[in-house]
């Protein structure tokens, strides 16, 4: 055996994982780029923390101005986006629910035919 190999270069050193509250704002502000809210109560869930520490991020995160809440209008759910983007997200929204409701009553023709 030969104990003067070379060692695997390949291997590098892992950058530190990000905290809670930057994998959240990181979430929120993916979500509001690809032209999505967030839900609030979705939060606890996705990152496995209680819901009284998922409103403190939250609450530190519209502190800091970085993302800006609506409410639903039907649940009155708290919704979170990017800042500036709120209004953007509503039209697309808007027009996801047209769309679907155009499918499914052109499905619904169709079907009966």
């Amino acid at each position: 055996m030969s104990f003067n190999k070379k060692p695997f270069r390949k291997f590098q050193k892992r950058e530190k994982s990000l905290s809670t509250e930057e994998k959240i704002k990181n979430f929120v502000l993916r979500n509001s780029r690809n032209g999505y809210y967030t839900k609030v109560s979705t939060l606890p869930q996705k990152f496995e923390i209680s819901e009284d520490r998922a409103w403190q991020i939250v609450g530190e995160l519209l502190d800091d101005g970085l993302i800006e809440s609506t409410h639903d209008e039907k649940s009155g759910e708290m919704k979170l986006c990017e800042t500036g983007k709120t209004y953007i997200i509503l039209n697309l929204d808007r027009q996801r629910k047209r769309q679907k409701i155009k499918e499914f009553k052109k499905n619904k023709k169709t079907s009966e035919k």
